[in-house]
């Protein structure tokens, strides 16, 4: 009786599921048909050419290498900033963790074109404009909120007996951190690193507000209007851009999937 009674369920969440894809099947499509035969609107490509990804891999693999650049450095510093941020909220009972809590609420709630203008203003003035590290502290400042209050929140569900065994071993803090807490903290790194890159990835704000007009050290999401002009746009090439953009984020939510799926609920896990 229950399977027959969750059929339509099943099937909504199929029908959503395509609905929620077609973009995505309709980006490759696009990317796989020839300029000529766009706009006839088929739902699979009757005019095949790969000639799209070849324009796509010739122009665009300088912005694809800056974003992979950039959202690595951006992984890297975040989990500099929140690991050792966390582990200090969690187990070396600092005074006004609540306010500290609250703040990292608050600095997700400011909107990023505030802060793409204030990093503007600072970066005019000392030379950070259409750069790499410029982009890279920008879009940390989204990522690590998020990844203080993940990792704090599982490691404060973490077994204090353990802490407290190794702190009676005679184990410095910083010991207790890279020997005990990181390593058990290895789903929740997962998960922020994880995310970390997607922000960076696919962030457009702080790239557009915080290049100035030119240079080739831009990410992937400013590397697409090299298809978009005034009286042109080139289609095929876009799509098969963003086909690409698409295909490293892909890979890891796939090979991801676990360690994800296990860090976002293990903080609601207390002992």
């Amino acid at each position: 009786m229950r399977h027959r009674s969750t059929w339509w369920k099943t099937l909504i969440a199929v029908v959503l599921t395509l609905i929620m894809l077609f973009p995505i099947y309709w980006m490759i499509n696009i990317s796989l048909t020839k300029r000529r035969s766009i706009r006839s609107g088929d739902l699979y490509p009757r005019d095949f050419t790969l000639t799209n990804f070849s324009s796509a891999f010739h122009t665009e693999m300088t912005y694809l290498g800056t974003s992979l650049l950039i959202a690595i450095g951006v992984v890297l510093l975040t989990l500099a900033i929140a690991l050792p941020s966390s582990y200090a909220i969690a187990f070396l009972e600092l005074k006004g963790r609540r306010t500290i809590n609250f703040l990292l609420i608050v600095a997700q709630m400011i909107p990023a074109v505030v802060m793409a203008l204030g990093f503007y203003q600072i970066y005019n003035r000392i030379g950070l404009l259409d750069s790499i590290p410029g982009l890279i502290i920008a879009d940390s400042t989204v990522a690590v909120p998020f990844a203080v209050m993940l990792l704090s929140s599982f490691m404060t569900g973490m077994p204090h007996s353990i802490i407290e065994a190794a702190e009676i071993d005679g184990a410095s803090h910083w010991r207790v951190f890279t020997t005990i807490v990181v390593p058990l903290s290895r789903n929740s790194i997962v998960t922020t690193s994880l995310f970390s890159f997607l922000w960076a990835w696919s962030d457009f704000m702080f790239a557009s507000t915080l290049d100035s007009g030119g240079g080739r050290m831009r990410p992937i999401t400013m590397g697409l209007y090299d298809f978009i002009g005034a009286q042109n746009q080139e289609w095929g090439p876009l799509m098969a851009t963003a086909v690409l953009a698409s295909v490293p984020t892909a890979i890891l939510l796939i090979v991801a999937q676990k360690y994800v799926a296990a860090g976002v609920t293990a903080g609601a896990v207390k002992d």
